[in-house]
This record gives structure tokens, C-alpha cells and sequence, in this order.
């Protein structure tokens, strides 16, 4: 989806039309999604508001509706299920299909995407981006290679060479770390990428370097699954105020813990560790985590290890702006996908 928060914002408020919008952000807070119209302005996502503010002194923060965005997004999956029951989701507004079957007859993978295009704007209201291709790892790409409201279609032939004319950095899987180490080795491309053998990208990156050596080449084997398990599930909160009382920030750990809890109950998965996240007033971030033997049981178990955790920071040296607490080290269900075969892509 092409900006969703901000583009349900603006749709269903017709005032926010044409004008730069961020969803959260607020006093303290940050940047949840921007409009188009803010974006022009360099205001990003994950941007702390002052910043966003300062960037684009007539941007509207508003706050942000995730049960809207929610329901909005239920809306689109239903569309998706038309299609194919192959569909992983990456979050409320991006998700893989594998259209295989081809359950409407329209003939080829593009014909499906631009259908599935129509079908949102008209029965939504909103754009989608699509990108059509052979692999998860080049759709991905291309998804974002015409917004907004774009179709990029990828071919196997063309695949290895779309790849050798993109930064690094956009590649799903190379973090903004690794990208810096890449450049520092003078990867900047893939072609730069693809230059590189096996031998010598296992030697800079370890069991990372097999991933980097394939996509280098257009090479994705992974198939859609329906079933794509959590890594993690977890919730924070930004302070209006820096804090620094042990009750408050205990107090407020706990608030935490319960919208957290929350969702791993709506995810329906256990974990065995428990992490909690700080942001400090200078921006600085740190995690401390604890492994159990057995799953977490239950909110009580999940908040007292959260608050076990914060009771190793205290006193603290410094104000705190957000806390974080999340469980990781999930239950999976790792069933093998089925096997892509070869509808057309044109």
C-alpha cells in the first residue's frame, strides 16, 4: 500500500487532502508513516517529530487509528483471497502472493496484479504499488520501484540484471550496518555484489554471505508461506517527558507489558525471552534480555521478567523517553511451502 496510514488519514478526512501529513509524532514522539506530501519534504517514517516539524514546518500530526487501519487492511486481505490462499503477510499493508493457480483465468501474473490494483481503488479508495516477478526478493524490489500507485513487472531474463543496477541498501536482508560495511568493501550495487565470490562473502559475512552471493544473482528460493511465523511480538511507548522516577517508569513498564501481551496472545505464539528496550534522552538505545527455560505463561510472568530487567537500570543515569518490552525466541511452525511453478509473468 502506498503510504497507508497516512493515506486513510487523508481519505477519510477530507481536509488532510493534498496536505503533508504524519501519523503520531505529536510533542515527543515519532513519525508512525508520512503522506507523499510530506515525504517531499525528507519526512520519513521512524523520524523523531521535532525533526519532521522542523523539515516541514506545515505538516499535521495526527494521532495514529490502528484499529482503522486494521479493519482497512482485513479489507484488502479479502480482496487477496479472490486470487490465491497463498499469502504471506509482512505487516498490515505489504504482503507476497503467489498466484500460481491463476483462480480467475486472466492469463499472466502482471494481469493479476493490475486487477487486484483496481479492485482496491475502487472498492477502498486507496492505491497500491505492485511489483510482479519470478521471486520473493525481486517482487519485493520492484514493489517499490514505481510508487506511488505503480506496477513494476520483473521477467527471469531481466531479473539478474534489474538486481546489478540497485544500491545495496534497498536489498531486504542488508540493515543499514551492514550496507555502511558493504561500502566500506566498495559494494555499492549489485552488480558491485555480484563481483564478489562465495568464498569471499562467507569470509567478510559469514552464514550471511550464501544469501548475499544468490540475491546478487537474482536467486531466491524461498516460497510464500501462509503460515510465516513471528520473530517477535512486542510494544513501546514514548514519554511526553523524559523520565527518570523508578515508580513511574515501573508503572508505565507495566502498561507496556499489557498492550504487549496483547498481541501475543492475538498472535497465538509462546516465547522464551523476554527483551526490554530504552531510548534515552540523548537518543541513545539499549536492550536487556532474559531466557527462561519454559515459555513465558501469562502477562504476570511476562511483566515481572520485564521488571526485573529494569530494576538492573536503575538509578538511572539519565532521562528515558520510551520503553519497549517484547518477547522473542517464538514457537514456529516450519511446514515446508508448496512449490511455485510457472505461470506467466507478462
Amino acid at each position: 500500500m502506498d503510504a497507508f496510514y497516512a493515506s486513510v488519514e487523508q481519505r477519510d478526512n477530507p481536509e488532510l487532502k493534498g496536505r503533508p501529513v504524519a501519523v503520531g509524532g505529536g510533542h515527543r514522539g515519532v513519525v508512525a508513516a508520512a503522506s507523499y506530501e510530506a515525504r517531499k519534504f525528507g519526512v520519513r517514517s521512524a523520524m523523531p517529530s521535532v525533526t519532521a516539524k522542523r523539515r516541514c514546518p506545515e505538516i499535521v500530526f495526527v494521532k495514529p487509528r490502528f484499529d482503522a487501519y486494521k479493519e482497512v487492511s482485513n479489507q484488502i486481505r479479502a480482496i487477496f483471497a479472490d486470487y490465491t490462499e497463498l499469502i504471506e503477510p509482512l505487516s498490515l499493508d505489504e504482503a507476497y502472493l503467489d498466484v500460481t493457480e491463476d483462480r480467475k483465468g486472466l492469463g499472466s501474473a502482471r494481469a493479476i496484479a493490475e486487477d487486484i490494483r483496481r479492485r482496491i481503488r475502487e472498492e477502498c479508495n486507496l492505491t497500491a504499488s505492485a511489483g510482479v516477478s519470478y521471486c520473493k526478493f525481486i517482487a519485493k524490489l520492484a514493489s517499490d520501484q514505481n510508487k506511488p500507485d505503480g506496477l513494476c513487472v520483473i521477467t527471469p531474463d531481466k531479473g539478474p540484471a534489474f538486481v546489478a543496477t540497485l544500491p545495496v541498501k534497498r536489498f531486504h536482508g542488508v540493515g543499514p550496518k551492514t550496507a555502511e560495511k558493504m561500502e566500506r568493501l566498495g559494494i555499492f550495487t549489485g552488480a558491485d555484489l555480484a563481483a564478489w565470490s562465495r568464498e569471499q562473502l562467507d569470509a567478510h559475512f559469514g552464514s550471511s554471505g550464501e544469501w548475499y552471493w544468490k540475491i546478487a544473482r537474482g536467486i531466491d528460493e524461498r516460497p510464500v508461506r501462509p503460515d510465516r511465523p513471528y520473530k517477535s511480538v512486542s510494544a513501546e511507548r514514548t514519554f511526553d517527558e523524559d523520565e527518570r522516577d523508578p515508580g513511574k517508569l515501573a508503572a508505565e513498564l507495566e502498561r507496556v507489558s499489557g498492550y504487549a501481551w496483547a498481541r501475543v496472545e492475538r498472535a497465538q505464539v509462546i516465547g522464551r525471552t523476554v527483551t526490554l528496550k530504552v531510548k534515552y534522552a540523548d537518543f541513545t538505545i539499549i536492550t536487556r534480555s532474559k531466557s527462561f527455560a519454559l515459555p513465558i505463561a501469562n502477562q504476570v510472568e511476562f511483566n515481572e521478567a520485564g521488571q526485573a530487567l529494569l530494576a538492573t537500570l536503575i538509578p538511572v543515569p539519565k532521562g528515558i523517553r520510551l520503553l519497549g518490552l517484547g518477547l522473542h525466541n517464538l514457537s514456529e511452525n516450519d511446514a515446508g511451502g508448496p512449490v511455485q511453478l510457472g505461470l506467466a509473468i507478462l
